[in-house]
């Protein structure tokens, strides 16, 4: 059974760097799987940020951190990590990883198996 598992989060100053890790278990070929990053501050509603995809690496992004934010992954790893850059206050939320039923989507209701998310403070 697929499962995955987020970490790397922690307090980081305004225009700092991130890197969040997130573990895919029970997986054979990641290559294959929809993998993508979320975010939920607060009183807000879980925001889509990146995804992953398909045996070239296919990536997108979300505007709000298109250039800022880098997803990648390492197959014989089984990991896909999120570099968060040039930090922001407002990227402060918890950060979720999750496996995706499609093939590319930023909509949570896509995904299918989800981690307990990584907590990223941006704060001076």
């Amino acid at each position: 059974q697929l499962q995955v598992a987020e970490s790397g989060g922690g307090l980081v100053q305004p225009g700092g760097s991130l890197r969040l890790s997130c573990l895919v278990s029970g997986v054979r070929y990641l290559q294959f799987e929809t993998i993508g990053w979320f975010r939920q501050a607060p009183g807000r509603e879980r925001e889509g940020l990146s995804w992953i995809l398909g045996s070239g690496g296919r990536t997108n992004y979300a505007d709000s951190v298109k250039g800022r934010f880098i997803i990648s992954r390492d197959i014989a790893m089984n990991t896909v990590y999120l570099q968060l850059n040039s930090l922001k206050p407002e990227d402060t939320a918890v950060y979720y990883c999750a496996r995706g039923t499609g093939f590319g989507s930023l909509l949570p209701t896509d995904y299918d198996v989800w981690g307990q998310g990584t907590q990223v403070t941006v704060s001076s």
